[in-house]
């Protein structure tokens, strides 16, 4: 039995991966998933799993805290999503991003390194790391072309800045221990459990309470989305098929402007309502405001890159992987689920999240 240690487990992506491998693996796989738990990592997004997994509540740069994980538990596979990871927080307080994104990394290396090496060149057979990175490290991209494995790193917020030098570390101990590792760079995620300061949770939410929708500059950047158990099926492709010291480039093949994204959230839960008359009693407002006037376009994002776009094939032709679900479907299912779960939804968006967002958007 493979045992996992899934760092930031309780996160948007992290919860998704638990969930999908215990769906697949069930009781044939270990998981211990370690989160600080801050704002962006809930417990119960993972409350139906807790008897199947071992949770860890901890900062992965604390060592002794990973040192006793690994003694404990003979850890085979770490698998770090854990991270800061929203770019208006990173403009904020870039030094917390250094700390858990660089040195929380390095120190999830240097532990692992020191309980899987056998000797200078040999390490345990069948374990390794694998660090969950983004298309944010590229940069930037012009109107066409994509971000391909060779893209030079041309990271342009603290976030990225710190994710690029997450994934340096991790190549620097690929190379010079010789130390058992992929790193994966994922586009844009959607899908369930994701924390309302992202583009399309934060939509949802704001149509249903009648709020303006706020859209950075003239809402032409261009992302590229990624169901989130697409980008799940990657990961553990990688970490069982992937070619040890390789990156692998995750995408979804969807690139839409963020004006486009707001339009077709608008658009679908008009007609997922107009379909469905229970959808209509989460509404704290009146059904028929739901429109293109709650469009709001406020001061642009400092730093804010124009277009991301990722070239997947290499791991299409190498492992056998590629995005199974169209946008269109999981646009649907997504605002579904938040339809479905607004106790989930008003459980982490209370408190601190509301001085947070009007921190943000009141002045703008």
């Amino acid at each position: 039995m493979k045992t996992y240690l899934v760092t930031g487990g309780a996160g948007f992506i992290g919860s998704n991966f638990v969930k999908y491998m215990l769906n697949k693996y069930g009781k044939n796989i270990k998981l211990i998933v370690l989160d600080k738990l801050t704002y962006a990592g809930n417990l119960k997004t993972l409350e139906e799993n807790i008897g199947d997994i071992v949770f860890v509540k901890g900062d992965i740069a604390n060592r002794d805290l990973v040192e006793n994980i690994f003694v404990n538990y003979d850890i085979d596979y770490v698998v770090n999503f854990a991270a800061e990871s929203h770019v208006d927080r990173s403009i904020e307080n870039p030094k917390l991003f250094l700390e858990t994104n660089i040195i929380g990394t390095q120190n999830l290396l240097d532990i692992s390194r020191n309980y899987w090496q056998i000797s200078e060149d040999k390490y345990k057979e069948g374990v390794k790391y694998l660090q969950v990175s983004t298309d944010e490290v590229y940069g930037s991209l012009g109107d066409t072309g994509y971000f391909t494995e060779k893209t030079p790193l041309d990271p342009r917020s603290p976030y990225s800045a710190s994710k690029a030098s997450a994934d340096m570390i991790v190549q620097a101990y690929m190379e010079t221990y010789k130390f058992p590792a992929n790193i994966t760079r994922c586009s844009n995620n959607y899908g369930p459990y994701h924390f309302p300061e992202k583009l399309i949770p934060l939509i949802i939410k704001n149509i249903l309470n009648g709020d303006k929708l706020p859209v950075y500059g003239d809402g032409k950047n261009v992302r590229d989305w990624l169901y989130v158990e697409d980008h799940c099926k990657a990961i553990d492709v990688v970490i069982n098929d992937g070619k040890l010291g390789e990156v692998y480039n995750v995408g979804g093949h969807n690139e839409k402007q963020n004006i486009e994204i707001v339009k077709i959230v608008i658009d679908t839960i008009n007609k997922l309502m107009n379909e469905n008359d229970e959808y209509k009693k989460v509404l704290d407002t009146d059904f028929e405001n739901i429109n293109y006037d709650l469009i709001n376009y406020v001061t642009d994002r400092k730093g804010h890159d124009r277009r991301y776009a990722i070239d997947p094939t290499k791991i299409t032709n190498d492992l056998g992987w590629y995005p199974e679900t169209k946008f269109e479907d999981g646009i649907v299912k997504t605002i579904k689920w938040y339809l479905e779960n607004q106790e989930w939804v008003q459980d982490v968006t209370s408190g601190d999240y509301q001085k947070y967002y009007e921190q943000m958007y009141s002045n703008r």
